[in-house]
């Protein structure tokens, strides 16, 4: 498995880039790999994640060093003062330039760990996505994509996206097109730094596997202009 890399830390928080295949904090049985909160312990001390990633999704994960930041970084996730952009790789063109999906979510029964579309008992659950760029590949299409949670429900990304009928490449539980991994990648996120209030960011691009590989440039672009912008990244193809 790949290793974690340390973006930014300080005396309150750890910023990763965290390689899909790792937990963000331990599992539930020992069979699991040992999480990104276990492997930073050994370097940072014991930390806290403010916030979660799929085992499968890559990309930028916050780990808090103290009660007092974990508390105020939580605090920054209600009030919705946290910024978060995703890139992901679908099987479909979407309909349109950009959207938002406001569909609840709530537990599938039947399948879990999946989430559902519930209009009844679902929680709110708002996206906002842009079509950056479509390829022809074999056997198909794939579309790159920026997204944006505007809320932060278990696999909403994925659910939302399947909903819309453009699961995610690599994504088995909700049906997307076969790839070795998951094409969902935390690209970038923006938050006010519990020491001083002041704003920081950090931005990485997608790991280099076959599922980015339609889109050979421009992916360094993108990670930084959907922190920039997010009414209208572009990419250089």
């Amino acid at each position: 498995m790949d290793e974690l890399r340390v973006v930014f830390s300080d005396d309150h928080v750890v910023v990763i880039d965290k390689p899909a295949g790792m937990p963000s904090v331990p599992a539930r049985t020992p069979l699991d790999p040992p999480s990104a909160a276990v492997r930073l312990a050994a370097r940072f001390g014991p930390v806290e994640a403010v916030h979660r990633l799929d085992r499968d999704t890559s990309g930028l994960l916050v780990m808090a060093r103290s009660p007092e930041a974990r508390a105020a970084l939580g605090r920054a996730f209600e009030r919705r003062s946290v910024a978060k952009r995703y890139l992901a790789v679908v099987g479909e063109r979407l309909p349109g330039d950009r959207g938002e999906i406001c569909q609840p979510l709530g537990p599938d029964p039947l399948a879990p760990p999946r989430q559902r579309i519930d209009p009844i008992e679902g929680r709110l659950a708002v996206t906002r996505w842009w079509q950056i760029a479509a390829r022809g590949v074999a056997g198909g299409e794939r579309t790159l994509v920026v997204l944006e949670p505007v809320t932060g429900r278990s696999h909403q990304l994925r659910a939302h996206l399947a909903w819309l009928g453009s699961p995610i490449v690599g994504d088995r539980l909700y049906g997307g097109p076969e790839a070795d991994r998951l094409a969902l990648h935390a690209a970038w996120i923006g938050f006010p730094r519990p020491a001083h209030g002041r704003w920081i960011s950090a931005s990485v691009p997608p790991p280099p596997e076959p599922a980015w590989a339609a889109f050979p440039s421009g992916l360094d672009q993108v990670c930084r202009s959907v922190g920039r912008s997010a009414d209208s990244p572009t990419c250089d193809q």
